[in-house]
């Protein structure tokens, strides 16, 4: 992936922790363009909650291709004419997700596509990651009631919050020069509080000020 000197500060987190919410409130707030996941489309999804193992591999082949256009888009009308972006999810959640659901054979396909697809897709240079409970995560699904999250089993959604630890310390660990901010979504719930959306902020804020962007060069 490429580096870019222009702010992509990304989002990330488990199915229904609020990466939409925050991404939005830190786009009216630094009035950077808002990218945002395009979910709803994917003709799998709900077969996918359904039956996974019948249906992962068009789901995340769907996603993949997806978000490689909503990425290659972003970075010829926004980054490369250095307008600041703000996503609430980046193309790296794709291989959390795929390992998780695809059988080995089917992996090892998707990896390479993967690599192919995104080997010159623009990289965060500031990643937010949230996390929370399941009882945390449970509720807030429930609460905004889409449809096609009625059928997500309590058991996926807890391995896949074990998936993301490991993944984002993994990230953090190979990308020491990228910083991450942690939110814990028991603790802090920037949608009703506002206090604690400043807080967030805030430490976006002082990482911005400090010229973090700087300390990954562009390729």
């Amino acid at each position: 992936m490429v580096y870019s000197a222009t702010p992509f500060i990304t989002v990330e987190g488990p199915i229904g922790v609020g990466k939409t919410s925050l991404a939005k409130a830190i786009s009216e707030h630094f009035s950077h363009q808002l990218l945002k996941e395009i979910v709803d489309e994917n003709p799998f999804l709900g077969k996918f909650y359904e039956n996974i193992e019948e249906w992962s591999f068009q789901t995340e082949m769907f996603f993949l291709c997806n978000r490689y256009k909503q990425l290659e888009d972003i970075k010829t009308r926004y980054l490369n004419h250095q307008i600041p972006v703000v996503a609430d999810y980046h193309i790296f959640k794709n291989m959390i997700f795929a390992m998780r659901t695809l059988k080995p054979e089917q992996f090892q396909k998707y990896e390479k596509i993967y690599q192919i697809l995104t080997s010159d897709m623009p990289s965060p240079n500031v990643v937010i990651y949230l996390h929370a409970s399941l009882d945390t995560l449970l509720s807030r699904i429930q609460v905004r009631g889409r449809d096609i999250e009625k059928n997500i089993s309590p058991l996926y959604l807890e391995q896949l919050s074990i998936d993301y630890e490991k993944f984002m310390d993994q990230f953090q660990k190979q990308h020491p020069k990228i910083p991450v901010i942690r939110i814990n979504g028991d603790e802090l719930d920037f949608v009703k509080n506002k206090e604690d959306l400043n807080l967030i902020l805030s430490k976006l804020q002082m990482i911005l000020d400090e010229g973090v962007i700087k300390h990954e060069p562009a390729r």
